[in-house]
């Protein structure tokens, strides 16, 4: 006899939200889906995700609640509005990169009676939609029957780090594997904006790395949108300064100075500033460049706003 599938609540459908319930509605799972704004949740009726307009609404009857919104605070909120229908026991899938708000998480769990699973995951908008994200995922062992049928569904692959009262070490991984993810995001942007500074043609810095220990997909992927000027966000600046912030102030508590991911947040802000938020984190590289407003270029990356528009 088949077991049936959990009920899923899955709270936040931005970048990563949206092909995380829509991958689960088609795997099978009945999922209720609740975004801040929900405009950003409606197009998921089409997949069979029931929309729901509070997150009260979205976690009522359901099994597992999966929350995958940008930071701790705004978890911490979801879920609290969620308490008049949250049952004791139900399983929190803890999704999103909190840093040490983990453990003020943990406590909120521990008090209204759910089981917490702090499950972050590594990927970013294309992994999700082909169901290819890395989770991260610590929790109790009596849950893992339950949860790994979702996490097998939106990952390729499932990282356990720990079991009870382990839950911080899923989000401190995921500080570490961020802070790396940073480095290398802004040695991409770093390196193509010396090039233009240099008048050096950017496409033979690519040429002389291509297919050598220095190279990578995701350094291809990133120059890629750098000298194309397509910066449709696979992860915003605005995420990856929020995580380089939680990484620099988790370093800070443990008494670590990592000068790179402390430069790393200032450059995300500076591009932030200069109206690059909204677009993907490879539009950092417009922080090497002065001035409120910058544009990408496939003939020489770094053009002025005033010099056109992006290709």
């Amino acid at each position: 006899m088949t077991t049936p599938r959990p009920v899923v609540a899955v709270l936040g459908t931005g970048i990563i939200g949206a092909p995380v319930a829509r991958n689960l509605a088609r795997g099978g799972f009945t999922v209720r889906a609740w975004n801040r704004t929900r405009a950003k949740a409606d197009a998921l009726a089409a997949d069979g995700v029931h929309v729901a307009d509070t997150p009260a609404d979205a976690v009522d009857g359901a099994d597992v609640v999966l929350t995958v919104l940008n930071d701790g605070p705004r978890v911490l909120e979801a879920v609290r509005a969620a308490a008049p229908k949250l049952a004791a026991g139900t399983v929190w899938v803890q999704v999103s990169t909190v840093g040490e708000d983990i453990d003020a998480i943990a406590a909120h769990a521990a008090e209204a009676g759910l089981v917490l699973v702090d499950a972050p995951v590594l990927g970013t908008r294309r992994p999700a939609e082909l169901g290819e994200l890395t989770v991260l995922a610590a929790g109790p062992e009596s849950v893992r029957e339950t949860v790994q049928p979702l996490f097998d569904t939106i990952g390729s692959r499932t990282v356990w780090v720990g079991e009870d009262g382990a839950e911080g070490r899923s989000s401190r991984l995921k500080l570490v594997l961020n802070t790396w993810v940073v480095a290398l995001t802004n040695g991409v942007g770093e390196a193509l904006s010396l090039a233009k500074g240099l008048d050096v043609d950017p496409k033979l810095f690519l040429d002389a790395i291509t297919g050598g220990p220095l190279d990578s997909g995701y350094l291809q992927g990133k120059s890629g949108a750098i000298l194309t000027g397509d910066f449709t966000p696979s992860f915003s600046v605005d995420n990856a300064e929020k995580d380089a912030r939680l990484a620099a102030e988790a370093a800070r508590r443990t008494g670590l100075r990592l000068d790179g991911i402390e430069a790393a947040r200032d450059r995300f802000a500076r591009a932030s500033a200069q109206g690059h938020g909204g677009e993907d984190m490879a539009a950092v590289y417009f922080a090497s460049f002065e001035g409120e407003g910058t544009a990408g270029d496939p003939d020489g990356p770094g053009r002025s706003a005033d010099a056109g528009p992006h290709a």
